[in-house]
């Protein structure tokens, strides 16, 4: 199975000096995987928030996702080699389509074909997909082959747990990273998750990305404040039991955040 990093810094929806402090700050915390993409904007703020962190690309995992507009063959590389330029690096470490747009004018075996060039040239050490349903994921699978299949991102949240897409994928050997995983924050109010806080003497954000990473996701949660990035990081220490797992099993609710028009597919 690929090896993706399993815990890492979001920066959907951050810009600027925003971003630039955020991954700046979580570097300096001791993430070392941070995500982005194309459509948020911010590449080039990431890039320079990596470059002046002093941390060795080595040591860095980025992952960024290639926007529908970039999908066809003549257009999927040169948009890889332009992220790169402004991410200041050579490679990245993952490269995701970003949505499989059904109603987009590109084949999935064309951007697919065209991503695993990416990653024979060198570009990319790894490919995957990213909100891909599991008819859509066979299909990624037949053209390129699953073992070149890292991940699937997905929104995943206690209030949306995806059990029939994360078990095809647990089947197939391709790793899940979870997004939203807080559901935009809505979790962090929820009576369950409270009081498994207390519990834990943690914070709700620690159990809601300990759950997660409990069930081998990865997560990549981001906040622009020290004190959350920091704290989010300690999830990775807490343990918790199959009782405190099953309360938040209890809580699916099919809560899905982000279904765009056009890009998103119907959902298993």
């Amino acid at each position: 199975m690929s090896t993706i990093a399993s815990f890492g810094v979001g920066t959907f929806r951050l810009q600027g000096q925003t971003v630039i402090d955020s991954v700046r700050t979580a570097l300096e915390l001791g993430y070392r995987a941070v995500d982005t993409a194309q459509i948020y904007g911010n590449e080039a703020d990431v890039g320079q928030a990596l470059s002046e962190s002093g941390v060795n690309r080595a040591e860095l995992f980025v992952t960024t996702k290639i926007w529908t507009d970039n999908y066809a063959k003549d257009k999927l590389v040169p948009s890889l080699r332009d992220s790169l330029q402004k991410l200041r690096t050579d490679y990245v470490d993952l490269t995701l389509i970003h949505w499989p747009a059904p109603a987009n004018d590109v084949a999935l075996t064309e951007y697919m074909e065209a991503l695993a060039e990416a990653k024979a040239l060198g570009l990319t050490r790894q490919i995957g997909i990213s909100n891909f349903n599991i008819a859509l994921t066979k299909q990624a699978i037949a053209a390129v082959g699953k073992k070149e299949i890292a991940t699937n991102q997905i929104e995943l949240s206690p209030y949306l747990q995806n059990d029939k897409l994360t078990a095809f994928l647990k089947e197939q050997d391709i790793a899940v990273t979870s997004y939203m995983t807080l559901a935009y924050g809505k979790v962090l109010k929820d009576p369950v998750l409270v009081k498994l806080a207390e519990k834990h003497q943690a914070t709700v954000a620690q159990v809601t990305l300990a759950w997660a990473l409990q069930l081998g996701y990865a997560v990549i949660p981001s906040s622009t404040k020290r004190e959350n990035l920091a704290s989010n990081l300690l999830a990775r220490d807490l343990k918790l039991d199959a009782d405190d797992m099953a309360q938040i099993a209890a809580l699916e609710r099919n809560g899905r955040e982000v279904s765009p028009d056009g890009l998103a597919p119907a959902w298993d």
